[in-house]
């Protein structure tokens, strides 16, 4: 009986050894994710904190797109990459880019400060002007009609839009203008807002017909259509439009300095070379 207590005592030793060992290990882990989360300088990282890089680094929510923002192997490459690398290189303007393809949800990061600039296809509108600042403009651009061919172009004009169904990004304005067409054609436009693709997937699931129409952005339109000959993009939904980087409300000084730092970056001869890589028709 002596024996039997003896072990069970041993048993119970090990037992408390090891929830003992198991303890110093959580609490080990928590102060290393304590840690971890913390940025610069020892300041703690959080999506209402103005720069979630900590120091002078700027946070870029860059969207994910051929014109914007693409991974191709081990090489990154898209308009608004190399352009805003550029202007850090020749700025001393040290970024952390994040590439998103929710166009809401890069807004709602902006909204909250888990960015400081929004890379991304959203256009200068007077609406949009309401919301958010602006820089100077990096490009012209403006939305098209995304639909097959195989069969002949059936939209060969927006009047043609009457009583169908577009597909956009959620989230996306372009919304307001279908809507403000089809109260210019005096009927129905029906719009369908997707909240899970980009545009560029919108583009493929009208090649793979999947969707009969989406609306996107030109610039991304021309890119994807020199691959898919099967998509129509000839018929334009809006007029041109700017398209700038996108800033918050409060942030005026910072948008004053990155207006600054455009204004050099277009002098340089690797924009005109980025211009003619992307851009040019």
């Amino acid at each position: 009986m002596n024996t039997m207590f003896k072990k069970l005592s041993q048993v119970k030793k090990w037992q408390l050894v090891l929830y003992s060992v198991l303890l110093l290990v959580v609490i080990g882990l928590m102060v290393s994710l304590k840690y971890c989360s913390r940025g610069n300088g020892g300041r703690a990282m959080s999506v209402n904190s103005h720069h979630i890089s900590g120091g002078d680094t700027l946070d870029v929510a860059i969207e994910y797109s051929p014109l914007s923002y693409y991974a191709y192997g081990d090489s990154l490459g898209g308009f608004n990459y190399e352009f805003l690398k550029l202007l850090s290189d020749s700025c001393g303007v040290p970024m952390r880019f994040h590439p998103v393809v929710s166009l809401k949800k890069a807004l709602e990061g902006l909204d909250k400060g888990v960015y400081d600039v929004m890379a991304a296809q959203y256009p200068v509108t007077r609406e949009n002007r309401k919301l958010y600042l602006f820089t100077s403009a990096l490009y012209l651009d403006k939305q098209v009609l995304v639909q097959r061919n195989t069969e002949g172009v059936v939209i060969q004009s927006q009047l043609d839009l009457a009583g169908d169904t577009v597909n956009i990004v959620n989230g996306s304005p372009m919304r307001e203008r279908i809507l403000s067409l089809a109260r210019e054609i005096g009927d129905t436009i029906h719009v369908v807002s997707d909240s899970i693709y980009g545009p560029e997937q919108l583009f493929m699931m009208v090649s793979t017909g999947d969707i009969k129409y989406a609306v996107i952005n030109e610039s991304i339109a021309r890119k994807m259509v020199q691959s898919h000959p099967n998509v129509d993009i000839s018929t334009a939904i809006s007029f041109s439009q700017f398209q700038s980087l996108t800033l918050r409300k409060g942030d005026r000084d910072l948008c004053e300095k990155f207006n600054k730092w455009i204004e050099k970056v277009k002098k340089l001869p690797e924009y005109r070379g980025l211009y003619d890589k992307y851009l040019s028709h």
